[in-house]
């Protein structure tokens, strides 16, 4: 494929990654005014709120059938469309029961496009010979921080109805002119990867099925700590270090650009380093930033240690998704994909079982051990990752 038009295919499933960061936390930021709409208690709006992560956890097993049988691209596409058109229908319902349901379906077009761009991404990745899947982890971080800024300043001013249909009007754009892009090229196939077609069904034997999922637990090591961070950081630094309520909202601020940063330079470290390296150095820095940000005596040394976790965290995550992808296609980045959304949805109530028994802090530090799991996973699996 031309030079040409890897680079559109590159805009295109940037454009994809972006806007699924933007749809994702615009809807987030409404997550309160939905709660006051629905009357839904705590327990009921967290019972609903299982249902994203229940779609999404189904769905992304079947979107690896569906992307070798139809083709990552044009998968990508149809689940931008389910997603942009599913984001408006949670401020439609009255009740928690019928909140569950439409974000079932919402929690399904989430999960779907996660599998199917990253699998378009990975095919992207072999062709230019290049490790630029931080890049696309990059956007979405973007695309996040540029939807829960926008969803927090439009809050006073629309209802949840009127800004998630802006988000669906958004979102329907956006898939109009990149999906165009997309559907027009095949997946890139570079010169040492057959054609499906041409070389039949990919073998997956016993040692690249295990190989597979330890990358999974790269995947969720890193967004174990992605969760802890957005539920019990800002709680952490509010109780335990008797920050005020900007400095406690400030913490997980600072990961997250933090994180955004590291991967926007993932790329370049990663043609330094390479893979291995990155991995292992990542899980060091986050272990060793986390012990500072959950131990800490000091607002101040928490936010640095805070920040210097998302500098590590940042390259894991995409590192451990692209070789999930080139052991095993689509299937192998449903199953990385499916065990990392697993570790995002255990950080949470297991950091608060652990704070019941010990301490906040001391269950904080749970973040540290899991990087530095994946750290060591890293050196054991060095030959792999290098590949």
């Amino acid at each position: 494929m031309p030079g040409n038009s890897l680079t559109r295919l590159r805009i295109a499933i940037t454009a994809f990654f972006a806007l699924d960061g933007f749809v994702f936390a615009g809807w987030v930021v409404r997550i309160p005014d939905i709660k006051e709409q629905t009357h839904a208690s705590a327990s009921t709006l967290g019972l609903a709120l299982l249902g994203v992560s229940a779609g999404a956890v189904v769905t992304m097993t079947l979107t690896g059938r569906l992307c070798r049988r139809f083709g990552s691209h044009q998968v990508t596409v149809v689940c931008a469309v389910l997603l942009s058109l599913s984001v408006v229908l949670p401020p439609l319902t009255h009740s928690a029961v019928t909140l569950g349901a439409v974000l079932l379906l919402f929690g399904a077009a989430y999960g779907g496009i996660n599998v199917a761009f990253n699998s378009a991404a990975v095919d992207l990745v072999a062709a230019l010979g290049r490790p630029v899947m931080p890049s696309f982890h990059a956007a979405f971080s973007l695309g996040g921080m540029i939807g829960a800024g926008l969803g927090g300043l439009v809050a006073g001013t629309l209802s949840p109805t009127r800004h998630l249909l802006g988000l669906t009007l958004v979102g329907l754009l956006v898939t109009a002119v990149a999906g165009r892009a997309l559907l027009r090229h095949e997946p890139p196939v570079p010169p040492d990867r057959p054609r499906p077609e041409a070389d039949g069904p990919r073998r997956r034997d016993a040692r690249v099925r295990g190989l597979v999922a330890v990358f999974g637990l790269i995947a969720l090591c890193t967004a174990y700590g992605e969760g802890a961070m957005a539920d019990w950081g800002a709680l952490h630094l509010q109780q335990d270090l008797a920050a005020s309520s900007g400095a406690a909202a400030a913490g997980y601020a600072c990961f997250a650009l933090a994180m955004t940063v590291g991967r926007l330079t993932g790329t370049a470290l990663l043609e330094r380093l390479g893979r291995t390296r990155t991995v292992i150095a990542g899980g060091t820095v986050a272990a060793a930033g986390m012990l500072l940000g959950s131990l800490a005596p000091s607002v101040w040394a928490a936010l640095i240690g805070f920040a210097v976790t998302g500098i590590g965290l940042a390259n894991l995550f995409p590192v451990a998704v692209e070789r999930a992808g080139a052991l095993a296609g689509p299937s192998g980045v449903a199953v990385a994909s499916t065990l990392g959304y697993g570790g995002m949805l255990l950080g949470p109530p297991a950091i608060g079982f652990m704070a019941d028994w010990f301490s906040l802090p001391t269950a904080l530090t749970s973040v540290a051990a899991l990087a530095a799991v994946a750290a060591l996973i890293g050196v054991t699996t060095r030959r792999v990752m290098s590949a």
